[in-house]
C-alpha cells in the first residue's frame, strides 16, 4: 500500500520557510508531499492593480494544470498562504471535487463563506500572521500536520454521494420542524436524504451537489435565498440555485418566502424595523415580506418551475410559510401567503400542479402532501 501523501500548495517565495516546517512535520507523521509553487513569480516586485490580479490569474492556472496529475496519488491537498497566497490556494481548491478533502492554513482575512459557500474546505486559522517561524506559527503548523495526517489515513469512500442519489432537501431555522418531520417520513421509508442551508450561502453547494447527480429528487422546501437575491441581504453568486437538476423530480414549497434574513438588530435602517420583524439570533433578523415583495420573489419561482425539464408540484401550506408566521407569531400573515398564491398561481404554466395545504409548513399533513408527491413522481417516471 502507497504511503499516505499529500498535494501541498504554497507561495515558496514569500512562504519557503514556514512550508519546509509544515512538510517536515506531515514527514513525521508519515506523510509524503509533493509541494506546487503558487508564487506571483514577481522576483520581489511589488504588483498592484491590474497587475497583480493578472499574476495571481496566472497563479491559479498553472497550479490547475499541474494539481490534477498530484491528486491522483494523494489523499489530501494542504495550501498555505497569508492573504494573496490564501485566496490563489482558495481558488484552485474550488477546481477540485467538492468533496475531496482540503485544508488551508491562511490569516483568514477575507469572509471565507463566499468562496467555500460550494467546496468542503477545512480553514485552519494561523492568528499570527505567516511572516517567520515562531512559538504560535509553530504550534499550529504542527495541529495542521496532524490533522492533514488524519485525513491522509482515514479510509473514505470517494464519490459516494453520487454513487448513492439522495433526495436533496432546502431547509432553514425557520423551517426546521418542517424539515425534521420530512427527514423522519424519508428515513422511515428507507430514503436517504441530505439538507442544505438556505442562508444565502448553503444554496451554492446545494446547486453544485444537484449539477454533480447527487440527488434523484428535490424538495425545495426553503427557496428563502429568492429574498436575499432579489430583495436585500448577503449571498453568493449562485445562478444555478433554483435550475440545477431541472430535469429531476422536484417539489417546492415557499418556505421561509415569507421574510428577509438580515443582520443584528441593532444595526438595521429605520425603514426595517418599521415592519414586523424579530430577532432570529444575535446575529439574525428576520424582516417580513411587504405584498410586492412577495409578488416579487412568487414571480421569480414561478419562472424557475417553469423552466425546470421535469415532474414538479408547488404545495402552498396556507397555514404559515415559517415558524413564526403562525397564529400568535412575530410575523404572521395569512393575507401575505394569499399573496403569494394568487401571483403563482397567474405566473405557473397550467399544467404544473399547484397543491393547497390547509395546515403550516411543519404540520404532518404538509410532509404527507411532500410524500404523497413524491410518489407521484416516480410512478410517472416508471412509466
Amino acid at each position: 500500500m502507497a504511503a499516505p501523501a499529500a498535494v501541498v500548495l504554497a507561495t515558496l517565495e514569500t512562504k519557503a520557510e514556514e512550508t519546509d516546517y509544515l512538510t517536515q512535520k506531515l514527514a513525521e507523521h508519515g506523510v509524503t508531499c509533493r509541494t506546487i509553487d503558487i508564487s506571483l513569480g514577481s522576483s520581489g516586485a511589488v504588483l498592484d492593480g491590474a497587475d497583480k490580479i493578472r499574476a495571481m490569474d496566472d497563479a491559479v492556472d498553472r497550479a490547475i494544470g499541474t494539481i490534477d496529475g498530484a491528486v491522483a496519488d494523494a489523499q489530501v491537498v494542504v495550501g498555505v498562504g497569508g492573504g494573496t497566497g490564501g485566496e490563489i490556494a482558495l481558488r484552485v481548491m474550488r477546481a477540485l471535487p467538492i468533496t475531496f478533502p482540503k485544508v488551508l492554513i491562511t490569516t483568514l482575512p477575507f469572509d471565507p463563506r463566499i468562496a467555500a459557500a460550494d467546496a468542503s474546505i477545512i480553514f485552519v486559522p494561523t492568528l499570527a500572521d505567516i511572516c517567520g517561524l515562531n512559538a504560535t506559527l509553530r504550534e499550529v503548523l504542527e495541529n495542521a500536520a496532524a490533522l492533514t495526517a488524519g485525513l491522509c489515513t482515514t479510509r473514505r469512500q470517494a464519490g459516494a454521494c453520487v454513487e448513492r442519489p439522495s433526495v436533496g432537501i432546502t431547509g432553514l431555522g425557520a423551517t426546521e420542524g418542517a424539515v425534521q418531520g420530512l427527514v423522519a417520513a424519508l428515513r422511515a421509508r428507507g430514503q436517504e436524504c441530505t439538507v442544505f442551508h438556505a442562508n444565502g450561502y448553503g444554496g451554492a453547494a446545494f446547486a453544485r451537489f444537484a449539477q454533480q447527480g447527487a440527488f434523484h429528487t428535490i424538495v425545495d422546501l426553503t427557496p428563502h435565498e429568492l429574498t436575499r437575491l432579489h430583495i436585500a441581504g448577503a449571498h453568493v453568486p449562485m445562478p444555478e440555485r433554483f435550475s440545477a437538476g431541472g430535469s429531476l423530480p422536484r417539489i417546492v414549497l415557499p418556505g421561509a418566502l415569507n421574510f428577509i434574513g438580515l443582520g443584528e438588530r441593532s444595526l438595521l435602517p429605520d425603514a426595517y424595523l418599521d415592519r414586523p420583524h424579530y430577532e432570529h439570533s444575535g446575529y439574525f433578523t428576520h424582516v417580513k415580506l411587504t405584498p410586492d415583495e412577495m409578488r416579487e420573489v412568487a414571480g421569480q419561482l414561478a419562472a424557475a418551475l417553469n423552466a425546470a425539464s421535469g415532474p414538479k408540484t408547488l404545495i402552498v401550506p396556507l397555514g404559515g410559510f415559517s415558524h413564526q408566521d403562525a397564529p400568535g407569531g412575530a410575523i404572521e400573515d395569512r393575507a401575505l401567503r394569499e399573496v403569494f398564491l394568487g401571483e403563482a398561481r397567474q405566473q405557473l404554466r397550467p399544467e404544473i400542479e399547484v397543491r393547497v395545504v390547509e395546515a403550516h409548513i411543519a404540520d404532518p399533513a404538509v410532509t404527507a402532501a411532500i410524500l404523497e408527491a413524491m410518489d407521484a413522481h416516480a410512478s410517472t417516471k416508471e412509466t
